[in-house]
């Protein structure tokens, strides 16, 4: 539990470090370009889910539903952790990550009714919509949580031939 509650204090800790610095050093939609051609820090806010859904819906029910789904998210996450730790090694990881970026984004909708984004990417015209510290530890846990799920499908189909039932892995 130190370990999963550590992984979540430091992505928690960062994002909202990186954010309020963002946000005292630059005006809204200003731009630095850092990678000519490629990365720009951008101040930007996103009212919406990822990518800016539901970002133009208006009334105070968007807002309360991105409350209650983060908070669901959180439970169904520290369930999940406790279920699959023991697992593979990276869902202890994985999961403390997508906590730790669901909290991140959670208190922005808490204190500013929006999230704070400032990671531009792109090439040439074409960008990737802007994300932060939070978004990037949900996608990197994301990614190991489907890899840890790969490996162990892996392994669970090794066991199983090794067990004399190829003809019911193959079905």
């Amino acid at each position: 539990m130190i370990r999963f509650l550590a992984i979540v204090a430091v992505v928690v800790v960062s994002d909202q470090l990186t954010k309020l610095w963002i946000v005292k050093s630059f005006s809204l939609y200003e731009s630095l370009e850092i990678v000519p051609g490629f990365f720009n820090l951008t101040y930007l806010t996103n009212k919406g889910a990822a990518f800016g859904f539901l970002a133009g819906q208006t009334g105070a029910w968007r807002h309360y539903l991105f409350l209650v789904l983060g908070t669901v998210a959180l439970v169904v996450i520290v369930i999940a952790w406790l279920r699959l730790r023991h697992a593979h090694m990276l869902y202890s990881l994985s999961l403390p990550l997508i906590g730790g970026g669901a909290i991140g984004n959670l208190i922005d909708r808490v204190r500013l009714g929006s999230v704070v984004d400032f990671l531009d990417v792109f090439i040439g015209t074409h960008h990737w919509p802007a994300f932060n510290v939070a978004d990037s530890a949900i996608s990197i846990g994301v990614v190991f949580f489907l890899v840890a799920n790969i490996l162990e499908g892996a392994g669970t189909t090794k066991e199983k031939i090794k067990g004399n039932e190829p003809l019911k892995v193959l079905r």
